[in-house]
């Protein structure tokens, strides 16, 4: 589901600053004195001695040891007009490609021109004329570079081209709206997350990828309203719930002959294969996911490329959206496989041919990240101190010899070095802005890359508030984490307002102990508590809390808002009728639901982009959390706002993007359509051509326009 950071994510907005004298308002946020620095397009090298770093439109090289700058490996504006957005080393770091001019198409495609350029000879050259997608080295030494044009696959030699790049077409039959080659369709890419649907082999000699066949899923069209005099329709394959999908089939080309073979992935065809790739001896291995999505098996090539089940995971509920972490292959015959069997999400060791030999986590905490496996140690990252905190880990392939890296309370992530002898980390809590931070391997910080000094000191200055955590426990008995921002002058004698925000969709954490800002900080500097709670159905606590919502997708997390809300309500220094949510995306879904089934608590609700009837989302989203809706139409219709519509009494604010590819503008009209045939009245805020965002151009007038609800009716 999309955009589950929303809610807790910085955001630069531009509001003006109408709110009263104040210690900060949202032209402090327009002018980016929120704004953490941060350091960016971080690779190591392949010595494990050095990093990269993205500074400007160059490279720059340093040192893990002692941090200090080594060279500029390349300054790009000796070459390019635009700006460089990403860039790759080939294997032998000779040579390095280069994103310039990106053009989104939905959350995670794009097109941009790439570059390939020659370190050592200080030359570069586009790699074609014309924007392409998912551009990436085939060869180790950078030559040879495949990428996506028109829905087929290509890839183009610089060694071979008379004017300095050949360019070869692998497959023919890509078309709009039909066939696709080495990329993924629109669910695929929402979903799974990834784009690049094709690999190379480690001799560089074999080239897999997914091709899919779109021909018989339906259609979504959406308008485009703005600049031109007709509005111009925007047509893609959309399936939703209990429609048909892509057939994804897979195939090997041999780049030394053109050969290409399909691989056998079983009779079924309504399945998903969620990821393709190369174990450590070179043979191709791939998952496959059952349309459900509660049988997840690994399939491995051994004998040439006939694939054969190495491994099952089944869930009599369903099994987490997989990824590449999933499973990471080892020398020998080995894999570590991510699995919730025990009920929480640990690390197991298998052989192929043995199975299981070694549990290498266990406990009631979850692991989140399998970070590197280096040597005989397992680096990862689990919250097994807290919920909604993390630290960094390593453990021994046999389980034994735990040793803790981090240790401070808060959030973190990690970038390794190759060889793990060094790592770099991105770390916030409520009272920290992020710092990123240079560690040797043992973890001891060796150098501060960015401390955000400044950024603290303003919030010191601006006397911005901090997140206060607490449980409450509810009528079932069920504690929820939560969290709440007062003013910094709060009397307790004095009754409050309640703005609550969430996002609460399957797997998500809202409250977690990092820092962020958002809109409703100008909340709480007009006078408003506002609350957080993670209900049932989110992450970090097990399979059991987070797999309570199957087949009832906002039935226990609608109760758990409306209970907490009961719960506020009752503090002296709340005013019981004056409590709001508000949500965005499964969010909205949420704040619609709250205030419908929880009238009698909630009186206003903001709901951006939400979902209103499950049967309008797509099939794996939908699907692997409420069950196909033949099987299960009350799990689709008993939760849908559209079906509560002549419950509204308080004031509803219904936000939605028309061109949102995401969550459809129909789900807005089919909740406008339902409330007024019940004859209710509410209030509705329309951001033509912006997607499920609100961009490109109503990211920050919607947050405006959020404030100004809240402040004239709550």
């Amino acid at each position: 589901m999309g955009l589950r950071f929303i809610a807790a994510t910085l955001l630069t907005l531009a509001v003006n600053g109408v709110y009263g004298q104040h210690m900060f308002d949202y032209s402090d946020f327009r002018a980016g004195r929120f704004t953490p620095q941060n350091v960016h397009g971080i690779r190591s090298m392949a010595d494990g001695e050095h990093y990269t770093i993205l500074e400007g439109n160059s490279i720059v090289k340093y040192s893990y040891k002692t941090g200090e700058m080594v060279s500029v490996v390349i300054d790009f504006d000796e070459f390019l007009d635009g700006t460089v957005e990403n860039y790759t080393f080939s294997a032998d770091e000779r040579r390095v490609l280069v994103t310039t001019g990106s053009q989104p198409i939905y959350r995670n495609s794009f097109t941009a021109i790439y570059h390939l350029f020659d370190i050592a000879g200080r030359t570069g050259t586009p790699i074609t004329d014309y924007p392409v997608r998912d551009a990436a080295f085939l060869s180790p030494d950078g030559r040879r570079i495949g990428f996506i044009h028109e829905n087929d696959l290509y890839y183009c030699d610089v060694t071979t081209g008379t004017d300095g790049v050949e360019t070869v077409r692998i497959t023919h039959d890509g078309e709009y709206n039909r066939v696709i080659n080495g990329h993924t369709d629109w669910v695929y890419e929402e979903e799974f997350g990834f784009t690049k649907a094709y690999d190379i082999s480690p001799d560089g000699r074999y080239i897999v990828y997914l091709r899919f066949d779109e021909t018989e899923v339906p259609e979504f069209s959406i308008s485009r309203y703005t600049g031109s005099l007709y509005p111009e329709p925007l047509t893609f394959k959309y399936p939703k719930a209990g429609e048909k999908n892509s057939v994804v089939t897979l195939h090997v080309t041999d780049l030394a002959d053109g050969s290409t073979t399909r691989v056998d992935t079983g009779p079924e065809t309504d399945q998903y294969i969620p990821h393709i790739g190369w174990d450590p001896e070179g043979r191709l291995y791939f998952y496959r996911l059952n349309r459900l999505q509660n049988r997840l098996e690994l399939l491995l090539c051994r004998d040439g490329f006939n694939p054969e089940v190495i491994h099952t995971e089944s869930d009599r509920r369903y099994i987490e959206r997989p990824d590449e972490t999933t499973v990471t292959f080892l020398p020998r015959d080995r894999f570590i496989i991510q699995s919730e069997r025990s009920g929480y999400r640990h690390l197991y060791l298998h052989t192929i041919d043995k199975g299981v030999t070694d549990t290498l986590t266990r406990g009631n905490w979850e692991v989140l990240d399998l970070i590197s496996v280096t040597g005989d140690r397992v680096y990862y990252l689990s919250n097994e101190g807290s919920s909604i905190r993390n630290n960094l880990y390593s453990v021994k392939l046999n389980g034994k010899g735990k040793n803790q890296l981090t240790d401070e309370n808060g959030v973190w992530s990690i970038a390794p070095s190759e060889g793990f002898r060094y790592f770099i980390s991105r770390f916030s809590n409520v009272s920290t802005p992020l710092q990123v931070r240079l560690h040797d391997a043992r973890g001891k910080v060796l150098r501060t890359l960015e401390d955000n000094s400044q950024l603290a000191e303003t919030l010191q200055n601006r006397r911005v508030p901090r997140k206060e955590f607490f449980r409450i426990t509810t009528e079932r008995g069920t504690a929820l984490n939560c969290y709440v921002i007062k003013p910094l002058d709060f009397d307790p004698a004095k009754k409050y307002p309640v703005m609550m925000t969430q996002y609460s969709g399957p797997g998500s954490q809202s409250v977690q102990d990092r820092w962020s800002m958002d809109w409703t900080d100008v909340l709480v500097q007009e006078g408003y508590l506002v609350m957080c709670v993670d209900g049932r159905g989110t992450g970090g606590r097990g399979a059991d809390f987070r797999k309570v919502t199957y087949r009832n997708l906002g039935g226990p997390e609608v109760e758990d808002q409306i209970s907490a809300a009961k719960y506020i309500a009752t503090q002296p220094y709340v005013d019981p009728d004056r409590i709001g949510i508000y949500g965005w995306s499964y969010g909205g879904f949420m704040a619609l639901n709250c205030i419908l089934k929880g009238n009698d608590i909630f009186k206003m609700a903001i709901a951006v982009a939400p979902v209103t009837s499950w049967r309008y989302y797509d099939t794996i989203y939908t699907e692997i959390y409420n069950g196909l809706p033949e099987d299960n139409p009350h799990g689709y219709d008993n939760n849908s706002p559209v079906n509560f519509a002549d419950r509204l009494k308080g004031r509803l604010l219904i936000v939605h993007g028309t061109e949102d590819d995401n969550v459809h503008f129909q789900n807005a009209m089919a909740m406008a359509d339902a409330l007024i045939r019940a004859g209710k009245d509410f209030d509705m805020m329309i951001y033509p051509d912006d997607n499920h965002g609100m961009y490109p151009t109503g990211r920050h007038h919607v947050r405006e326009k959020m404030i100004k609800y809240t402040l004239d009716n709550l």
